[in-house]
Protein backbone atom coordinates (compact mmCIF):
# COMPACT_ATOMS: atom_id res chain seq x y z
CA UNK A 1 0.00 0.00 0.00
CA UNK A 2 2.79 2.43 0.87
CA UNK A 3 4.58 1.53 -2.36
CA UNK A 4 1.44 2.32 -4.35
CA UNK A 5 1.22 5.77 -2.79
CA UNK A 6 4.92 6.43 -3.35
CA UNK A 7 4.41 5.48 -7.00
CA UNK A 8 1.47 7.88 -7.25
CA UNK A 9 3.54 10.68 -5.69
CA UNK A 10 6.32 10.07 -8.22
CA UNK A 11 3.92 10.06 -11.16
CA UNK A 12 2.42 13.39 -10.09
CA UNK A 13 5.90 14.81 -9.60
CA UNK A 14 6.77 13.79 -13.17
CA UNK A 15 3.54 15.37 -14.38
CA UNK A 16 4.49 18.61 -12.65
CA UNK A 17 7.73 18.71 -14.62
CA UNK A 18 5.60 18.94 -17.76
CA UNK A 19 2.73 21.12 -16.62
CA UNK A 20 4.07 22.98 -13.54
CA UNK A 21 0.78 22.64 -11.69
CA UNK A 22 1.95 20.66 -8.70
CA UNK A 23 1.90 21.77 -5.07
CA UNK A 24 3.52 19.83 -2.24
CA UNK A 25 2.08 20.20 1.25
CA UNK A 26 3.77 18.90 4.40
CA UNK A 27 2.24 18.98 7.88
CA UNK A 28 3.70 18.30 11.31
CA UNK A 29 2.89 18.99 14.95
CA UNK A 30 1.42 17.00 17.83
CA UNK A 31 -1.69 14.89 18.31
CA UNK A 32 -3.61 14.63 21.60
CA UNK A 33 -6.27 12.07 22.52
CA UNK A 34 -9.74 13.42 23.30
CA UNK A 35 -11.31 9.98 23.76
CA UNK A 36 -10.61 6.50 22.44
CA UNK A 37 -13.17 3.86 23.46
CA UNK A 38 -12.79 0.24 22.32
CA UNK A 39 -14.74 -3.01 22.60
CA UNK A 40 -13.63 -5.96 20.44
CA UNK A 41 -15.59 -8.07 19.60
CA UNK A 42 -18.21 -5.39 19.37
CA UNK A 43 -20.97 -7.49 20.91
CA UNK A 44 -19.05 -9.49 23.54
CA UNK A 45 -15.78 -7.76 24.41
CA UNK A 46 -15.06 -5.52 27.39
CA UNK A 47 -15.32 -1.77 26.91
CA UNK A 48 -12.16 0.11 27.85
CA UNK A 49 -10.61 3.46 27.09
CA UNK A 50 -7.11 4.27 25.85
CA UNK A 51 -7.63 7.73 27.36
CA UNK A 52 -9.32 7.11 30.73
CA UNK A 53 -8.33 3.52 31.64
CA UNK A 54 -4.86 3.62 30.09
CA UNK A 55 -2.70 6.68 29.53
CA UNK A 56 -1.86 7.90 26.04
CA UNK A 57 0.86 10.53 25.73
CA UNK A 58 0.80 13.19 22.98
CA UNK A 59 2.70 12.07 19.90
CA UNK A 60 4.38 13.85 16.99
CA UNK A 61 2.65 13.69 13.64
CA UNK A 62 3.54 13.96 9.97
CA UNK A 63 1.40 14.17 6.85
CA UNK A 64 2.25 14.57 3.18
CA UNK A 65 -0.05 15.69 0.38
CA UNK A 66 0.42 16.46 -3.30
CA UNK A 67 -2.03 18.81 -4.99
CA UNK A 68 -2.31 18.74 -8.75
CA UNK A 69 -4.28 21.68 -10.17
CA UNK A 70 -5.68 21.63 -13.69
CA UNK A 71 -8.09 23.88 -15.59
CA UNK A 72 -8.05 26.34 -12.65
CA UNK A 73 -11.02 24.81 -10.86
CA UNK A 74 -10.12 21.09 -10.80
CA UNK A 75 -7.86 19.57 -8.14
CA UNK A 76 -6.51 16.06 -7.61
CA UNK A 77 -4.55 15.21 -4.46
CA UNK A 78 -3.19 12.04 -2.84
CA UNK A 79 -2.61 12.16 0.93
CA UNK A 80 -0.57 9.98 3.26
CA UNK A 81 -1.63 10.46 6.89
CA UNK A 82 -0.15 7.98 9.39
CA UNK A 83 -1.20 7.89 13.04
CA UNK A 84 0.34 5.79 15.81
CA UNK A 85 -0.14 6.20 19.57
CA UNK A 86 1.01 4.14 22.54
CA UNK A 87 -1.08 3.68 25.69
CA UNK A 88 0.09 2.09 28.94
CA UNK A 89 -1.29 1.49 32.41
CA UNK A 90 -2.90 -0.96 34.82
CA UNK A 91 -6.62 -1.66 34.83
CA UNK A 92 -8.64 -2.56 37.92
CA UNK A 93 -10.89 -4.85 35.88
CA UNK A 94 -10.40 -7.88 33.65
CA UNK A 95 -10.46 -7.22 29.90
CA UNK A 96 -11.75 -9.54 27.21
CA UNK A 97 -10.20 -8.43 23.95
CA UNK A 98 -10.02 -10.46 20.73
CA UNK A 99 -11.02 -13.61 22.67
CA UNK A 100 -8.11 -13.15 25.09
CA UNK A 101 -8.57 -12.42 28.79
CA UNK A 102 -6.27 -9.89 30.47
CA UNK A 103 -6.51 -10.15 34.25
CA UNK A 104 -7.13 -7.14 36.43
CA UNK A 105 -4.07 -5.57 38.01
CA UNK A 106 -1.63 -6.46 35.20
CA UNK A 107 0.37 -3.84 33.35
CA UNK A 108 -0.91 -3.38 29.81
CA UNK A 109 0.37 -1.73 26.66
CA UNK A 110 -1.65 -0.88 23.59
CA UNK A 111 -0.49 0.37 20.19
CA UNK A 112 -3.19 2.24 18.29
CA UNK A 113 -2.50 2.63 14.56
CA UNK A 114 -4.79 4.34 12.11
CA UNK A 115 -2.96 5.03 8.88
CA UNK A 116 -4.92 6.73 6.14
CA UNK A 117 -4.30 6.71 2.39
CA UNK A 118 -6.54 9.02 0.38
CA UNK A 119 -7.07 10.39 -3.09
CA UNK A 120 -9.28 13.47 -3.44
CA UNK A 121 -10.92 15.13 -6.42
CA UNK A 122 -12.41 18.59 -5.81
CA UNK A 123 -14.08 21.20 -8.00
CA UNK A 124 -14.15 24.89 -7.10
CA UNK A 125 -17.69 26.18 -7.44
CA UNK A 126 -16.72 29.66 -6.23
CA UNK A 127 -13.55 31.48 -7.27
CA UNK A 128 -13.54 35.15 -6.36
CA UNK A 129 -10.78 37.59 -5.53
CA UNK A 130 -10.99 36.94 -1.79
CA UNK A 131 -13.06 33.74 -1.58
CA UNK A 132 -12.71 30.21 -2.95
CA UNK A 133 -15.02 27.30 -2.18
CA UNK A 134 -14.93 23.79 -3.58
CA UNK A 135 -16.37 20.34 -2.92
CA UNK A 136 -15.55 16.86 -4.10
CA UNK A 137 -15.01 13.27 -3.10
CA UNK A 138 -12.26 11.42 -1.28
CA UNK A 139 -11.50 7.74 -1.62
CA UNK A 140 -9.97 6.67 1.69
CA UNK A 141 -8.24 3.43 2.57
CA UNK A 142 -7.93 2.94 6.32
CA UNK A 143 -5.18 0.68 7.60
CA UNK A 144 -6.00 0.19 11.28
CA UNK A 145 -4.42 -2.02 13.92
CA UNK A 146 -5.13 -1.99 17.67
CA UNK A 147 -2.96 -4.27 19.81
CA UNK A 148 -3.16 -5.10 23.51
CA UNK A 149 -0.48 -6.95 25.45
CA UNK A 150 0.98 -7.76 28.85
CA UNK A 151 4.03 -9.84 29.82
CA UNK A 152 2.33 -13.10 28.82
CA UNK A 153 -0.16 -12.36 26.05
CA UNK A 154 -0.43 -10.18 22.97
CA UNK A 155 -3.30 -9.91 20.52
CA UNK A 156 -4.31 -7.40 17.90
CA UNK A 157 -7.20 -6.42 15.67
CA UNK A 158 -6.38 -5.39 12.11
CA UNK A 159 -8.81 -3.74 9.77
CA UNK A 160 -8.26 -2.54 6.21
CA UNK A 161 -11.14 -1.04 4.30
CA UNK A 162 -12.29 1.53 1.76
CA UNK A 163 -14.41 4.52 2.75
CA UNK A 164 -15.89 7.16 0.38
CA UNK A 165 -16.00 10.61 1.98
CA UNK A 166 -17.18 14.11 1.02
CA UNK A 167 -14.39 16.68 0.69
CA UNK A 168 -14.67 20.46 1.04
CA UNK A 169 -12.34 23.47 1.12
CA UNK A 170 -13.06 27.12 1.88
CA UNK A 171 -10.36 29.79 1.55
CA UNK A 172 -10.92 33.38 2.67
CA UNK A 173 -8.18 35.76 1.53
CA UNK A 174 -8.16 38.17 4.47
CA UNK A 175 -5.48 40.40 2.97
CA UNK A 176 -2.59 40.05 0.55
CA UNK A 177 -0.35 37.58 2.47
CA UNK A 178 -2.82 36.07 4.97
CA UNK A 179 -5.69 33.66 4.33
CA UNK A 180 -7.99 31.55 6.49
CA UNK A 181 -8.48 27.95 5.35
CA UNK A 182 -11.32 25.67 6.46
CA UNK A 183 -11.12 22.21 4.88
CA UNK A 184 -11.68 18.55 5.49
CA UNK A 185 -13.20 15.17 4.74
CA UNK A 186 -16.41 14.13 6.50
CA UNK A 187 -19.21 11.58 6.20
CA UNK A 188 -21.73 9.90 8.53
CA UNK A 189 -23.64 6.68 7.88
CA UNK A 190 -25.48 4.03 9.93
CA UNK A 191 -22.29 1.92 9.93
CA UNK A 192 -20.20 4.70 11.47
CA UNK A 193 -18.73 8.12 10.79
CA UNK A 194 -15.46 9.82 9.91
CA UNK A 195 -14.39 13.46 10.15
CA UNK A 196 -10.98 14.98 9.46
CA UNK A 197 -11.39 18.76 9.55
CA UNK A 198 -8.84 21.56 9.90
CA UNK A 199 -8.94 25.31 10.46
CA UNK A 200 -5.68 27.11 9.75
CA UNK A 201 -4.16 30.51 9.13
CA UNK A 202 -1.86 30.63 6.12
CA UNK A 203 0.87 33.19 5.44
CA UNK A 204 2.16 33.53 1.88
CA UNK A 205 5.92 33.85 2.25
CA UNK A 206 6.27 34.16 -1.53
CA UNK A 207 3.76 33.71 -4.36
CA UNK A 208 4.75 30.02 -4.40
CA UNK A 209 5.50 29.22 -0.73
CA UNK A 210 3.17 29.26 2.26
CA UNK A 211 3.41 28.68 6.01
CA UNK A 212 0.38 27.88 8.15
CA UNK A 213 -0.61 27.23 11.75
CA UNK A 214 -3.81 25.51 12.71
CA UNK A 215 -5.98 23.05 14.54
CA UNK A 216 -7.21 19.72 13.19
CA UNK A 217 -9.81 17.35 14.57
CA UNK A 218 -9.95 13.66 13.66
CA UNK A 219 -13.06 11.83 14.89
CA UNK A 220 -15.09 8.77 14.04
CA UNK A 221 -15.60 5.09 14.49
CA UNK A 222 -17.88 2.12 13.94
CA UNK A 223 -20.35 0.09 16.00
CA UNK A 224 -21.10 -3.44 14.82
CA UNK A 225 -20.80 -7.06 15.96
CA UNK A 226 -17.13 -7.17 14.99
CA UNK A 227 -15.86 -3.93 16.52
CA UNK A 228 -16.87 -0.98 18.63
CA UNK A 229 -14.33 1.82 18.27
CA UNK A 230 -14.93 5.54 18.58
CA UNK A 231 -12.11 8.03 18.94
CA UNK A 232 -11.40 11.75 18.93
CA UNK A 233 -7.99 13.30 18.36
CA UNK A 234 -6.89 16.93 18.54
CA UNK A 235 -4.02 18.12 16.34
CA UNK A 236 -1.87 21.22 16.81
CA UNK A 237 -0.29 21.61 13.38
CA UNK A 238 2.26 23.58 11.42
CA UNK A 239 2.39 23.19 7.67
CA UNK A 240 4.39 24.31 4.68
CA UNK A 241 3.41 24.30 1.03
CA UNK A 242 5.24 25.02 -2.21
CA UNK A 243 3.89 25.42 -5.74
CA UNK A 244 6.12 24.40 -8.61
Amino acid sequence: MKRSFITLFILLALASALYSNLEIDLESGFVFTGYNDIRIPGDEGTMFSLKDDLETDPAPLARARLNYHFNDKHHLSPLYAPLELEATGTLDKAIEYQDEIFAAGTKLKSIYKFNSYRVTYRYDFVRKENLTFGMGFTGKIRDANISLENDDTKTEKKNVGFVPIVNFRLVWQMNDPISLIFEGDALAAPQGRAEDIALSLNYAITPKAGLRLGYRILEGGADNNEVYTFSLFHYAVIGVSYKF
